[in-house]
């Protein structure tokens, strides 16, 4: 029996309703590692043209599949039950509203194939493919007529385009051949000639390009419109449908050797492969992410005006001519980072996304300039938006106490309306701790703040242990936003600290910059001031410290342990010290040069960023861990200085996990990554009797046994 989109709707509605109610009726409980993967990530929220439904994906985690799988969902933007889009076991992704109203377009590699564009009917029916390329899609975007869509694609692997060819002739007899031949077959070498030659979850880079394809719907041509030794990325259509922008870095002999991203504007029809676009915009930053006015006069962007200075540099929102000219930066007094630029359906203002000071708000700034002004502000995290013709916003907010859901607002303002229930039946059962955004002087006198986040059953009066996380980055922040790690750690009984130190987004270029080429150094003393502050405070028993992070945050633990002996447990995930080692190993190839020089010119410079030298003055307990396939921070950086600590007799631990990049994969690695968290702080900080390591799983033993 098929049911109409109402009736499920109210279905669905149903359900939900019953689910919740279920689940209040008993007593809040404490978070737990295992909750992670019943959370479900919410993103991508695609408003339709008519302002009448949200589209949005919904990632969930399988612990017994040990994988994730994301499946779409729409929901009516006045509010109401969700209904699924995209069947549940196969992945979907990128939802898209045809401008006409007619049609959901998402991607999906369906049955293990090439990640394929499908076209689901608003009126009913099964999605269809409409796409067969060689290589999976990358992006796309419709045509404003709804009768064409512009994909982005990499340049096929010549075995790829070998399988297309045996595929159009005889599919059985070739399978078996191809079969028989790459059975047992020894990889080809990897031969390098760029200078950007690595990247994480790609690793080796070759001269396969990403291009800009122009795809006929009726017809399934598909024209390619973009071409050369190039990256081209972020295709944006001008409102009558004849030319598309998009964001590529052009410079020559070698634009692996610079930051200079620009836009260009190319003919939607062109029968020369795009060999010669208009280039917009002159900047010798990068400038990227554009889009058309409504007029088709201008196009907005997000611009880096100091290249020299790498992340550390501001991102503003700016406007050129869309015939190319002198561009306009609206944000440059705001000093704030700007984020996904669009023009209001009237052309007057730009919204966008700004990164202020432990939150990011969506903004608005008049097109011709002036006052920048909070459209949705709040201690929250705004992750992404989209607007409908008439105005109406979707947007995907998250707070501290609520992991991300999709919020509306009408076109004429007032409060956002959360119109997604997807965790609240979790979140129900959840007993949970609301941090502070505090601040503190650090050791120079500067203003530091950070997120203070206390035990889940806190007594006034009484101290705890605690754990101070450095973040990642070092150009990022710690937001107002729901935040797994730190609940599960206040709930064993920590009092948990995320402080935003120099180096950190939200409060400007000058406090971002403050760390230029001086790593560890200032970024130490605010994270230490942050330790001081809780101390002081009377929460934290200074005799019961730990400290951990990821990326940068595990690069700050390498930092503070070889600074300090305070802590009596330390993990540092993806973490470096002898960043001379790196060089030529990681992906960081320009900005080491950028910042630091090479290091054979400025080994000065290399030496006072890198404490390997202090080593010597080690005493906590660290745990080592990393991705043996990560190339954006390689494990070779913890492998070294586990060793380091392993020859000299000190306490110290080394995991590395399998098949994974920078970001972990498998839920598996995640939770078992966690459980050792959750172990080695209470060793050696509670030193309350847990064994150092967590319990060996069955399947671990066995592994052993058969070694």
């Amino acid at each position: 029996m098929k049911l109409t989109v109402f009736s499920a709707i109210w279905v669905a509605s149903i359900i939900v309703s019953i689910s919740a109610f279920a689940q209040q009726t008993s007593a809040p409980r404490a978070i737990t590692v295992d909750d992670a993967f019943q959370i479900k990530t919410v993103d991508d929220p695609q408003v339709s043209a008519d302002g009448a439904w949200v589209a949005y994906t919904v990632e969930t985690d399988s612990l017994k599949d040990d994988k994730s799988h994301t499946q779409i969902w729409a929901v009516p933007s006045a509010g109401g039950g969700a209904l699924a889009m995209t069947v549940e076991k196969e992945s979907s992704t990128h939802p898209r509203w045809s401008p006409d109203g007619k049609y959901l377009a998402f991607l999906s590699g369906r049955d293990g194939g090439k990640t394929q564009i499908y076209l689901l009917n608003r009126q009913g029916g099964e999605a269809q493919k409409i796409t067969e390329t060689v290589q999976d899609v990358d992006e796309f975007a419709w045509s404003p007529d709804s009768k064409r869509m512009v994909l982005v694609l990499r340049d096929p692997k010549p075995e790829e385009i070998q399988e297309a060819k045996e595929h159009k002739g005889d599919e059985a007899s070739s399978g078996e051949k191809t079969g028989e031949s790459e059975k047992g077959k020894t990889p080809r070498p990897i031969v390098v000639d760029r200078y950007q030659f690595k990247a994480d979850e790609v690793g080796f880079l070759d001269r396969r390009r990403t291009h800009l394809y122009v795809f006929d719907i009726a017809s399934k041509k598909l024209t390619q419109v973009t071409s050369g030794d190039f990256d081209d990325e972020q295709p944006a259509w001008s409102p009558d449908g004849n030319w598309l922008a998009f964001s590529s870095k052009r410079t020559l002999p070698d634009p692996d050797r610079n930051y200079d991203r620009n836009i260009f504007v190319v003919a939607a029809d062109n029968t020369d492969k795009g060999e010669h676009p208009t280039q917009i915009t002159t900047n010798p930053g990068a400038d990227a992410q554009p889009q058309w006015s409504p007029d088709g006069k201008w196009i907005t962007y997000v611009t880096m005006l100091e290249p020299k200075l790498l992340e550390y540099s501001t991102k503003h929102v700016a406007v050129s001519p869309a015939t190319g000219g002198d561009a306009k930066v609206l944000t440059k007094a705001f000093d704030r980072m700007a984020d996904t630029p669009r023009f209001s359906p009237d052309g007057k203002y730009i919204y966008f996304i700004a990164d202020d000071d432990g939150a990011q708000h969506l903004c608005k700034v008049p097109s011709d300039g002036g006052d920048v002004t909070a459209v949705i502000g709040g201690r929250s995290m705004l992750y992404s938006y989209s607007v409908a013709n008439n105005g109406a916003v979707a947007a995907l907010i998250t707070t501290p106490e609520r992991p991300q859901e999709i919020f509306t607002m009408a076109a004429e303002g007032g409060e956002p309306k959360r119109i997604t229930h997807t965790n609240d039946a979790l979140m129900s059962q959840l007993k949970l701790t609301m941090p502070e955004y505090v601040s503190f002087k650090s050791k120079d006198g500067t203003t530091v703040r950070g997120y203070l986040y206390r035990p889940l059953d806190y007594e006034t009066g009484k101290k705890y242990p605690a754990i101070l996380r450095p973040h990642g980055g070092p150009v990022w922040s710690y937001y107002a936003e729901f935040t797994h790690l730190a609940q599960l750690f206040a709930a064993n009984g920590y009092v948990v600290l995320y402080p935003n130190p120099r180096g950190s987004t939200g409060r400007g270029e000058n406090y971002a910059k403050a760390i230029f080429a001086d790593w560890g150094n200032k970024d130490f003393q605010d994270d230490m001031a942050m330790v001081d502050y809780a101390i002081a405070q009377g929460l934290v028993d200074p005799e019961k410290l730990g400290v951990g992070g990821w990326s940068y945050g595990g690069i700050s633990t390498d930092f503070i342990i070889t600074q300090t002996t305070r802590f009596k447990a330390a993990i540092s995930g993806a973490g470096a010290t002898k960043f001379d080692s790196m060089y030529g190993h990681d992906q960081y190839v320009l900005d080491y040069e950028t910042e630091l020089g090479r290091p054979w010119e400025k080994p000065a410079v290399w030496d006072h960023v890198s404490m390997y030298s202090k080593t010597t003055s080690v005493t906590t307990p660290t745990l080592f861990m990393g991705g043996d396939i990560d190339w954006n921070v390689p494990i070779l950086g913890g492998e070294q200085l586990y060793q380091t600590l392993k020859s000299m007799g000190k306490e110290t631990e080394l995991v590395a996990y399998p098949g994974e990049y920078h970001e972990f994969k498998a839920p598996s690695h995640i939770k078992d990554r966690m459980e050792r968290y959750l172990a080695w702080y209470a060793h050696y900080v509670k030193t309350d009797g847990t064994p150092a390591n967590p319990p060996e799983k069955p399947a671990d033993k066995e592994k052993k046994g058969g070694e």
